[in-house]
């Protein structure tokens, strides 16, 4: 009877595994100087405002046999002369009109009102058709490219049975 209530156990514990195998993802692109940018002074010194902003960025990488064709991104932040922080959503769509939304916080280290490198933690948020259900998280490094925009590179892990092939 032991030996039944264990082996059942280990079934349970095994299927539990499979169930919820994390599959390794990586992602990398560019985004340009944000479409939309705004800013308000915080008042309280020199450089510290608080912004919104909007862009579009290219990417590439596979999810679920899908290829990566563009982002954009929409976010809130905080920046200082030497340092930034945002929040918001990115969103992949892919070649097949599928599409990925992560929820991202971010902090990064600005010279002379320029992103220099930023580092961000996400999370999927949702999808669409065969991105429907798909759960996942990971992290991005950024580096600015001078010109307002900045080169990525993402790597995470997806869940509930979502696949990723390798870029």
């Amino acid at each position: 009877m032991k030996i039944r209530i264990f082996c059942a156990c280990g079934m349970v514990a095994l299927t539990t595994a499979l169930l919820t195998a994390q599959t390794k993802t990586t992602m990398s692109g560019k985004c340009t100087k944000p479409d939309v940018q705004q800013s308000i002074p915080a008042g309280n010194m020199e450089g510290h405002a608080f912004t919104l902003a909007q862009g579009k960025c290219t990417v590439s990488g596979d999810v679920n046999g899908m290829a990566g064709k563009t982002g954009s991104y929409s976010e809130h932040g905080e920046v200082t002369p030497t340092r930034m922080r945002a929040w918001g959503v990115y969103t992949v769509t892919f070649d097949n009109g599928d599409k990925i939304y992560y929820e991202y916080q971010a902090m990064g280290s600005m010279k002379n009102g320029v992103l220099e490198t930023e580092t961000n933690k996400y999370q999927i948020a949702g999808g669409t058709g065969k991105m429907k259900g798909l759960k996942g998280s990971g992290s991005c490094n950024l580096t600015g490219s001078g010109d307002g925009g900045a080169d990525y590179s993402c790597t995470g892990e997806l869940a509930s049975g979502g696949t990723m092939a390798k870029p």
